[in-house]
């Protein structure tokens, strides 16, 4: 049997049902992929009395059919963060369990995606969630720039979610940077920072980009940007913005 499961966003979120599950298998991997795991490696292993093998995201996708193969005679847990059924590699994962006849269990966690609701923003209004890269030379896309103009135009939300290596201020940089390139007027809108998602500490800033990037103190991981679409009076309220 093959078990993802989610350790949501802080220390605290890992579940009755996900340590009983995680007791019950014989291998255990963890995936290093992303940025915001709210354990290290040995406070996990420390937590849940095993043996923790670690792999990033293309370890796991290249390591899939290995991992299919414990699982046709041992219980095997991938742990993640946040949710496990967040990312698209999960699910292809679990596309080739089942047409090996293996059967899968999914425990489900805090996500970023639903923890943004903090803010006050109404879940149903976000269009689509889109990430921004790290900028390379050579390498400044700005695909996720388009997504962000897309869901203006169905009065949408945007989530936007940091690359590994990025940090809100340059992320929001980037932004800019783009905004005066095509000279739009996206820099003067208002955004919403979120630090520490999902954790005791979370807390939220609002404001134009220029006024964001004079902010004294850092936006600590779990962290992400929102570009609010039109707001309703409650999501303006909760914003401390007038509609």
């Amino acid at each position: 049997m093959l078990y993802l499961i989610g350790l949501g966003l802080d220390k605290n979120d890992l579940s009755f049902k996900s340590y009983e599950a995680i007791k019950k298998c014989k291998k255990v991997y963890l995936e290093t992929y992303t940025s915001i795991m709210p354990y290290k490696t040995k406070e996990l292993e420390k937590l849940i009395k095993k043996k923790i093998v670690e792999a990033d995201r293309g370890q796991i996708e290249n390591r899939a059919e290995e991992m299919i193969k414990e699982a046709k005679k041992l219980r095997i847990a991938l742990l993640v963060s946040g949710d496990p059924l967040s990312a698209t590699t999960h699910i292809d994962l679990i596309m080739r369990a089942k047409k090996a006849g293996i059967k899968t269990g999914i425990i489900h966690a805090p996500s970023i995606l639903t923890a943004v609701a903090e803010t006050g923003l109404q879940l149903y209004k976000f269009g689509k969630t889109t990430s921004i890269p790290k900028f390379q030379q050579n390498f400044e896309p700005e695909s996720f720039y388009d997504i962000m103009l897309e869901n203006l135009k169905i009065q949408a939300h945007t989530l936007l979610l940091l690359d590994i290596g990025l940090d809100v201020k340059e992320a929001l940089s980037y932004i800019k940077k783009i905004s005066e390139k095509r000279n739009d007027s996206i820099k003067e809108k208002i955004f919403v920072v979120c630090s520490e998602v999902g954790t005791e500490k979370s807390s939220f800033k609002v404001g134009k980009i220029d006024e964001l990037l004079k902010e004294k103190e850092e936006s600590k991981l779990p962290a992400c940007i929102i570009l609010p679409s039109s707001l309703h009076f409650l999501e303006a309220e909760m914003l401390g913005i007038k509609p």
